[in-house]
């Protein structure tokens, strides 16, 4: 099979020949049709100390399972987080962190949909939002942040703000149903918000609490760390909530799956809509990256191999 990785810190990518790994207990091993682009992954190629494989979010279908693996089997369609070589033709999956794909829907709208619509939920979970509450999302094009905007709607936001990092995101974010849309050099974002949920983290993460109106919530979800200082908690009651997807799908299988019914049920009634920016083949997997790294995405970044 094909499969992309690296060599050193910042790349390049190539692609290589490696045999198609065998599933071990609790795993399932899936033929991808789609593999999805996160930043968390680019960030690990530009940032990591030592070559990682280069996991992600996949669909597809299962050809082979592991034992002990009793929800699943083969021919099942299923999307997933892989935690290894994910950028490859066959991928394994842990049962835990793989769910399946409706009949009707094809794998790249659920690689689009399903990782990326439970961590923008989780983190609005997270958030605790009251109806008629407002909500600032960050990186609110990106693949989590574009549904996060539209599932503080479904939930009963009054008013949606999404931050972006270029004025000319924002005829999309609009579109996606935000009330406004800021930029983050801008010197302010406006009406304090009860509630953000931020994914870009380091220095936004302060301008993101700035953001919060008294006793308001942030909601960190980013790998890219930042600081907050204690006063600026204290002096406006504000709290802030750290989320990992991770952690539920292992602690709390059942909210995983609670959020997962509710995404496809709010995709098949129109109220949740997962945008792709582009699909590439496998083998432009750094032309993928570089359109995150651009900051350039309107929605969801899709590998095909």
């Amino acid at each position: 099979m094909r499969r992309v990785r690296y060599e050193s810190r910042g790349g390049p990518l190539f692609t290589e020949e490696a045999p198609v790994p065998e599933p071990g207990p609790g795993e399932l091993l899936v033929r991808a049709e789609a593999i999805g682009v996160t930043l968390p992954v680019v960030r690990k190629v530009t940032e990591a100390a030592e070559p990682v494989p280069l996991g992600g979010e996949i669909a597809g279908e299962v050809t082979a399972v592991g034992e002990g693996v009793t929800r699943f089997g083969t021919g099942d369609r299923v999307t997933g987080l892989c935690f290894g070589h994910g950028y490859a033709d066959f991928a394994l999956l842990h049962e835990a962190m793989t769910s399946p794909v409706p009949a009707d829907a094809d794998a790249v709208t659920a690689v689009a949909l399903v990782r990326s619509g439970l961590v923008a939920l989780g983190a609005l979970e997270a958030a605790r939002p009251e109806p008629g509450e407002a909500a600032l999302v960050t990186a609110a094009a990106s693949g989590v942040g574009h549904l996060a905007v539209q599932l503080a709607r479904t939930r009963g936001a009054g008013r949606v703000v999404g931050a972006v990092s270029d004025p000319a995101k924002a005829d999309f974010v609009r579109g996606l149903g935000a009330d406004h849309v800021v930029t983050y050099g801008d010197d302010t974002w406006g009406t304090p918000v009860d509630y953000a949920l931020d994914a870009v983290g380091g220095e936004l993460l302060t301008r993101a609490l700035a953001a919060l109106a008294p006793e308001g919530r942030l909601v960190a979800y980013s790998s890219g760390g930042g600081t907050v200082q204690a006063y600026d908690l204290l002096a406006g009651a504000k709290s802030v909530i750290g989320f990992q997807m991770t952690r539920v799908a292992r602690g709390k299988p059942e909210s995983y799956e609670q959020w997962r019914e509710e995404l496809w049920r709010l995709f098949a009634a129109g109220e949740v809509r997962p945008v792709v920016h582009g699909e590439f083949a496998l083998q432009d997997a750094a032309k993928a990256h570089g359109e995150i790294e651009a900051r350039a995405n309107l929605g969801k970044v899709v590998l095909i191999p």
